[in-house]
């Protein structure tokens, strides 16, 4: 079990991220690509992901095993800041620091870990990395463009197409927990988290493979939600890095389409579902969601009967221009970002 202990000074700085992070998004992305769990939400992607990946993922694959550790640098708190400021910290990284967290890569070096052991404390170093990592543990800097190079290629087949899905589940997410700021600050922000996390305060408690503390010191939380984490949370392996917790979007209702269609619908099923919302009514309705509405506030906000409302929501999802989501009884309509393009008479940003 995972436990994160907050003073008063952290609460007031718990913050959501404002966007997806794309090297946390592209890094989990390809642990999902190797199980074959959740085949709903991520079968099809995977299908279509293996028919474009075409470039070599060796090194990727060996930094980022099936399961266990991975490298923190491989995710950087730069990355908040878009991928190509992820990348330009990734060139950046000091050739020690590849070698200290590579060297937790070991099986020795894991079970140290777990007992609290600093990195090179439990007498694993460079034997017990694999053999194909050596020649990038001894000279980082020569062989980095090689894992940026993967990196680029798997990102390009297997997230970027689509970003415009992740960006529509990590927004709808953001206005979940948004609410649940206003309506009760970080305490109820906290409270509001997936099931696989509780807030017993002042400590944040989390499913997690290894039994271990982490003592925020005044330095508070950024909260990542991420579309590829499943299960359980994330965070970083050290302790004295910014701290965050990377957790797992809430689910689409179950009447959504599933995730291929909602991230890439083909251009004919498009057009046949965008051809529904001509009309007055439901432009009013679209606008009327705003920055977030459950039903009720949709039909009060529009003027229209609460069935009404239900209905051109439930044809707004179909056609990508708004997600929902669950928040205990009600449902929480987000407009996605194709819908705020179409709002704008503009193109979707990337």
């Amino acid at each position: 079990m995972l436990r994160i202990h907050f003073t008063g000074v952290d609460l007031a700085r718990v913050r959501m991220a404002g966007r997806p992070d794309a090297l946390w998004e592209t890094i989990l992305s390809f642990h999902r690509l190797r199980d074959r769990r959740d085949a709903r939400l991520f079968g099809e992607w995977r299908t279509e992901t293996r028919s474009r990946l075409n470039s070599e993922t060796r090194l990727l694959g060996a930094l980022i095993p099936g399961r266990g550790y991975f490298p923190d640098f491989l995710t950087p708190v730069e990355g908040q800041y878009g991928w190509d400021v992820g990348l330009d910290a990734l060139r950046g990284l000091r050739p020690e620091r590849i070698r200290r967290e590579l060297s937790l890569m070991g099986a020795g070096a894991r079970m140290g870990a777990a007992f609290g052991m600093p990195p090179g404390a439990s007498g694993a170093g460079d034997t017990l990395v694999p053999r194909r990592l050596r020649e990038f543990i001894d000279d980082a800097p020569k062989h980095m463009p090689r894992l940026l190079g993967e990196l680029r290629a798997y990102h390009r087949v297997a997230v970027e197409p689509y970003w415009t899905h992740i960006q529509a589940q990590i927004e709808a997410e953001r206005a979940a927990r948004g609410r649940a700021l206003l309506d009760g600050g970080a305490d109820e922000l906290l409270a509001s988290l997936p099931p696989m996390l509780r807030w017993r305060a002042p400590v944040l408690e989390c499913d997690y493979p290894v039994d271990r503390d982490v003592r925020l010191r005044g330095r508070g939380l950024l909260l990542q939600p991420s579309f590829f984490c499943r299960r359980t949370a994330v965070t970083l392996h050290d302790p004295e890095l910014p701290p965050v917790l990377v957790y797992p979007a809430a689910a689409q209702l179950a009447s959504a389409p599933a995730q291929g269609e909602a991230a890439r619908p083909a251009e004919e099923q498009r057009q046949r579902t965008l051809g529904k919302l001509v009309g007055h009514t439901r432009s009013v309705v679209l606008r009327a969601i705003g920055d977030g509405a459950t039903t009720s506030e949709l039909a009060r906000r529009a003027g229209v009967s609460l069935a009404s409302a239900s209905q051109h929501a439930c044809v707004m999802r179909e056609a990508g221009l708004v997600t929902t989501l669950r928040r205990g009884n009600a449902v929480l309509h987000t407009v996605t970002p194709l819908g705020a393009a179409l709002l704008k008479g503009g193109a979707v940003a990337s």
